[in-house]
């Protein structure tokens, strides 16, 4: 992929999740214990509507990384804390992390260690709607939609709307 400088018109929210879609379907065909886990709020959206899209046998996991950053010391406790929610064993799954857009990939990093803690997957594949780069840590993501660049004071957002469409919103502070 290429990497372009975006404004928020450029992307069309429905339009990626089809092509992130259709770059999971091939491998999740081929795997036997599969299951996908999205990362509040955005990743656990996007999740939903894969194992929904896919067929898949188990629900969506949901995993909520606020103990896990490395800034919580420094910020504590976010004020909308959701529940970790693993609904199948973890031990030996094939699992595709799911976030709506990959920055620093600190969040990243906190969601692999929260997952190891529900015990060791035989693999973990990250999937994202939007790079945005700015990588502080090595996280790569297996299946994107779209790469693009943005100043480090811009917002990237996933919107979902009451019937489960998405939307991004470009914010720049």
């Amino acid at each position: 992929m290429t990497t372009t400088t975006t404004n928020a018109a450029q992307l069309d929210a429905e339009a990626l999740y089809q092509q992130l879609l259709e770059q999971i379907r091939p491998h999740a065909l081929a795997q036997d214990k599969l299951a996908i886990v999205g990362i509040y709020s955005g990743g656990a959206w996007i999740a939903e509507r894969l194992v929904q899209d896919l067929g898949l046998p188990s629900k969506a996991g949901r995993i909520d990384v606020s103990f896990y950053r490395d800034d919580y010391a420094a910020k504590g406790l976010h004020a909308e804390v959701k529940p970790t929610q693993i609904p199948f064993d973890v031990d030996g799954a094939q699992i595709i992390l799911v976030d709506d857009v990959l920055y620093t990939g600190r969040t990243t990093r906190a969601a692999i260690n929260e997952l190891f803690d529900y015990g060791r997957p035989a693999r973990i594949m990250l999937a994202t709607l939007v790079d945005r780069g700015g990588r502080e840590l090595p996280v790569a993501a297996d299946f994107v939609a779209h790469t693009a660049s943005f100043e480090p004071a811009v917002s990237v957002n996933l919107q979902r709307a009451d019937d489960g469409t998405f939307s991004i919103s470009v914010d720049h502070a």
